[in-house]
C-alpha cells in the first residue's frame, strides 16, 4: 500500500469501514456488497483482491476475515431489484445496506470503484480499491465468495444452466442453455443477453 492509500485509511479519526461487490456483470442472482472495518490489532494475513486469489484461498480467508474483523455485514439487491432499479443503482442500495448494517458505526467508508452510494457518513470512493486499501479487499472477498456459495445454490435449484461453472456470466455454455430452456426465475431480464435469448426463443414459437 502506498503513502497515499494509507493516508486515506487514517485521515478521519475512527473506524473505517472498506465496501466492495460482486455480481454486477452476471445475468442472474442478487448482486452482493460486503463491508469489512478489519482489526489492527488482529490483522488477516494474505488479503487482497478477490480476482487474484484461488477459489480456495477466498473460503479460507472468508472465514479468518468473518473471524478477525470487527465487524462486517454482507448484504443484497435481488434480481427484481435489479431489474426495476438498474444494476448500477441495485448495486448501490446493496452497498448501503452492508454499511448500515455492520454493528460497529464506522467514522467514514472507503468504496471500490468511482461512485459512491447514498450514505450518512462520510465516505471515499477508491478506483482499484480491492487491490489498494486492505479492508475493501477484505470486503471484496467476503462479496465473492458469498455470491459464489449462492450460485451453486441456483445451480441445484435449475441445473441445466450451469450456474455452478460460470457463475451467471454470459458465457456461451450459458447463453445456449437460455435460448434451449427459457430463463428461470433468477435471471435478470432487464439485461440485455437475457431479452435477446428470451426473443429467439418467442420467434421460434418458444415459451420465453
Amino acid at each position: 500500500m502506498g503513502p497515499e492509500q494509507m493516508a486515506l485509511c487514517f485521515d478521519v479519526p475512527g473506524l473505517v469501514a472498506g465496501v466492495d461487490e460482486a455480481g454486477r456483470g452476471p445475468l442472474a442472482g442478487p448482486v452482493v456488497a460486503a463491508a469489512v472495518i478489519l482489526d489492527d490489532a488482529n490483522p488477516v494475513e494474505g488479503v487482497a483482491d478477490s480476482k487474484a486469489l484461488t477459489a480456495r484461498r477466498r473460503e479460507l480467508l472468508f472465514d479468518q476475515i468473518r473471524a478477525r474483523a470487527l465487524a462486517f455485514c454482507i448484504a443484497e439487491a435481488s434480481v427484481e431489484e435489479i431489474d426495476r432499479l438498474n444494476i448500477l443503482h441495485a448495486t448501490m442500495l446493496a452497498m448501503k445496506r452492508a454499511v448500515e448494517g455492520l454493528r460497529l458505526k464506522p467514522a467514514k467508508a472507503l468504496v471500490d470503484g468511482n461512485r459512491l452510494p447514498p450514505l450518512r457518513i462520510p465516505a471515499e470512493a477508491v478506483v482499484r480499491g480491492d487491490a489498494l486499501v486492505p479492508a475493501i479487499s477484505a470486503a471484496s472477498i467476503l462479496a465473492k465468495v458469498h455470491r459464489d456459495r449462492l450460485c451453486r445454490e441456483l445451480h441445484a435449484a435449475h441445473p441445466h444452466y450451469g450456474f455452478d461453472v460460470h457463475k451467471g456470466y454470459p458465457t456461451p455454455a450459458h447463453l445456449a442453455a437460455l435460448r434451449e430452456h427459457g430463463a428461470s426465475s433468477a435471471h435478470r431480464r432487464s439485461f440485455r443477453p437475457v431479452r435477446e435469448a428470451l426473443a429467439a426463443r418467442l420467434t421460434a414459437g418458444e415459451p420465453a
